[in-house]
């Protein structure tokens, strides 16, 4: 039977609202002040980019999981995502500050970058996982253009320092892949996720 919502576990506020754009009832369920989300995202040495979206999304599900039989809260399919910008084998996390945002900008411009995101969904024992992966070719961007957009703070909390629904649009020359993906829920692979496990229809 298919669940009349199922639980999102992740603080982005675009990741909500590309599920609600396809119609998909949810909660979010978030981390306690008890828990560390930040340390789950650690890159292991050596570790590809591919590897890494891949594993740190799987255990934020693990702690989701968790997560909602601790609280006691009913039984549905827990959604968990995980976006990361790579330049070649380079992991471009969230900038520590303006400044920051301005050095990874730099590196962006006038080169071509990945986007890996990593999706998993787990309900009743279960757990499956896909991954989109885009390319986005970033046009020469002038420094003076790249400290603008860093000073107004949109870079802040997002991987490779830049938003793609945001201002960044016009850094963008080309984008090959999933545009929703590169937001942070590939809204093709997550509904086929959602099918493939009985909890959308």
């Amino acid at each position: 039977m298919t669940p009349p919502f199922i639980y999102l576990a992740s603080q982005s506020p675009r990741r909500s609202q590309l599920l609600a754009q396809i119609g998909v009832a949810h909660q979010l369920l978030l981390p306690g002040a008890d828990e560390d989300s930040e340390a789950l995202e650690v890159v292991l040495a050596g570790e590809a980019p591919r590897d890494y979206v891949q594993r740190v999304t799987a255990l934020k599900l693990h702690a989701a999981l968790a997560r909602r039989q601790r609280l006691g809260l009913p039984e549905a399919p827990v959604l968990c995502a995980d976006t990361t910008v790579a330049l070649g084998r380079d992991i471009l996390g969230k900038p520590l500050d303006a400044q920051d945002a301005q050095r990874m900008l730099n590196r962006l411009s006038g080169r071509t970058h990945q986007v890996f995101t990593a999706i998993a969904l787990g309900w009743g024992g279960r757990v499956e996982q896909a991954i989109s992966a885009s390319d986005v070719v970033f046009a020469p961007v002038q420094p003076e253009a790249i400290a603008r957009y860093a000073s107004r703070g949109e870079p802040m909390g997002k991987a490779g320092a830049y938003a793609v629904q945001g201002e960044a649009a016009a850094f963008i020359a080309r984008i090959e892949g999933s545009y929703s993906g590169i937001m942070g829920l590939p809204l093709f692979e997550t509904a086929q996720l959602l099918r493939t496990m009985g909890a959308w229809e």
